[in-house]
């Protein structure tokens, strides 16, 4: 059976930036192309722009190629939609044969300047995860040995996106600033790729407190198929998946689990999870143990309702949002 998938994490925009001649459309050396996208019925791939090469001195300008890098080869030459507001999100609107959605993966690139933060939601960006793994201006990462939380600067940032619409996403951030968004932010906020601690105890894992609390937050939690995050030892096939399902829906997480591959972002692969084209087998592994309704919420409807309720709304949008600095 071919059920829709979302995707709630690739890095394959820096893999096209890196690589000018890449060709989104097809090219092999891309774990996520529109062709693969195709072949696993994905209906929503979200590309982080991620600024490895230049960590630590990563300027606003490195944000701003990704994001171009996006329109031109994914929504121009790849033909995917560019999933920006929450009317584009009811059901049978648009007919595109996937959506892209952008998201930033540390905003290291943002330079403290939440006026910056403001021009990327104008361009389109829709998701800001505050870290990588390390400290920058907003908080610290979560392999960040002192655990910080947030910021004077990172705390004007969470008010900045809940007042916009901006999602937040804790992958990669230090468990203080985790608890500090917890009690800072008035929306519910994400994990796009990040899998259950207590099975693999990785520490870019949540615990059963975060998940928990992720879960009566209605936030999401996107199952991610980076092998050492699925398994001690680093070698994983699709079997070892289910043992983050059951942990995250025995607390409770049956709603808010969603998917986020990491693909591009990885060099060794879950086995039989090589790439999107994969998702239909691993549906078909999943309904053989859970029901229809349950499986078809994983893949999607978990990741699309959440979008459906907390993208911002075109209606009324100014060219520029308001916005003071304090």
């Amino acid at each position: 059976m071919k059920l829709k998938v979302a995707d709630f994490h690739c890095d394959a925009l820096s893999k096209l930036q890196a690589n000018p001649g890449m060709d989104f459309r097809n090219d092999p050396r891309l774990d996520v192309t529109s062709e693969r996208l195709a072949e696993g019925n994905v209906e929503l791939q979200v590309f982080a722009i991620y600024l490895s090469a230049v960590r630590g001195r990563a300027k606003f300008e490195d944000v701003l190629g990704q994001i171009e890098c996006f329109r031109q080869k994914v929504v121009g030459t790849g033909g995917l939609q560019w999933l920006r507001w929450k009317e584009e999100t009811v059901e049978g609107g648009l007919t595109a044969p996937a959506f892209g959605m952008l998201s930033l993966e540390g905003v290291d690139g943002l330079e403290g300047n939440l006026f910056y933060a403001q021009l990327c939601f104008e361009l389109g960006v829709r998701c800001l995860g505050v870290t990588w793994n390390y400290a920058n201006w907003a908080a610290d990462g979560v392999l960040e040995r002192r655990n910080g939380g947030f910021t004077e600067q990172g705390r004007k940032l969470i008010e900045w996106c809940n007042g916009s619409g901006m999602l937040l996403d804790v992958s990669h951030l230090a468990p203080a600033g985790f608890w500090e968004l917890m009690e800072r932010s008035v929306r519910p906020f994400i994990a796009s790729h990040s899998n259950s601690a207590a099975i693999c105890a990785h520490p870019r894992n949540l615990s059963d407190d975060q998940i928990k609390a992720l879960i009566a937050r209605d936030g999401r939690i996107g199952l991610t198929f980076v092998p050492w995050f699925v398994r001690e030892g680093g070698e994983a096939g699709r079997e070892d998946m289910r043992r983050h399902i059951e942990h995250v829906c025995g607390l409770g997480g049956s709603g808010q689990l969603m998917f986020g591959s990491d693909f591009d972002g990885i060099e060794a692969w879950v086995g039989g999870l090589e790439h999107p084209g994969k998702y239909v087998e691993f549906a078909d592994l999943l309904l053989k143990y859970y029901p229809e309704d349950e499986v078809r919420g994983w893949l999607y409807r978990n990741a699309w309702g959440f979008l459906r309720e907390q993208l911002p709304s075109s209606a009324g949008m100014n060219p520029l949002l308001p916005f003071t600095e304090s």
